[in-house]
């Protein structure tokens, strides 16, 4: 587990998106603590771990490979989040869950039930679900890609229009 003292700044940037405005917060290595589709940064900053947690928040116009990601994905590149860095901590199961959500490939929507089975745990689907709750890192750690099992949406923190608009956008 990777902490950092809660004395360091966070860089954000917001990025109008086709799905509305995308603010993304990095720390000082440029690793996704948190995004999604808002412009309130301080929000975001909320969702992430308190060991993790920057005390002070600094605005950028850009932020580098991030940006560039956030911009090409929404450009139809939908591989490029795959190579930015995310650093999120909680207990093992959600820390492995998240990294089980970074490989469902785009385009290939996975249900609760499949994906607690992927994470090691076929019988947690509530868990999987509250892994997906949990998420900071929305788009680098695609929990849109999780439906229920009778294919409709489900839950996401940033709205079930967005849900959809990303998962037409990836299909």
């Amino acid at each position: 587990m990777n902490t950092q003292s809660t004395s360091v700044t966070a860089d954000f940037a917001t990025v109008t998106t086709p799905a509305g405005p995308f603010t993304a917060l990095i720390d000082p290595d440029g690793a996704v603590l948190a995004s999604g589709w808002t412009a309130d940064a301080e929000n975001l900053r909320t969702l992430i771990h308190s060991t993790l947690r920057p005390a002070t928040l600094r605005e950028r116009p850009d932020l580098g490979q991030v940006t560039k990601a956030i911009e090409a994905y929404h450009a139809d590149d939908l591989t490029i989040i795959d190579s930015i860095a995310v650093r999120q901590v909680s207990g093992p199961f959600l820390v492995h869950a998240w990294e089980v959500l970074r490989k469902i490939p785009a385009g290939t929507p996975v249900t609760y039930t499949d994906f607690a089975a992927s994470s090691g745990r076929p019988a947690a689907t509530r868990a999987a679900a509250n892994a997906c709750a949990r998420n900071a890192a929305a788009l680098f750690v695609p929990c849109h890609r999780v439906i229920r099992t009778d294919g409709t949406l489900g839950g996401f923190r940033w709205g079930l229009d967005i849900k959809r608009w990303l998962l037409t956008h990836e299909a």
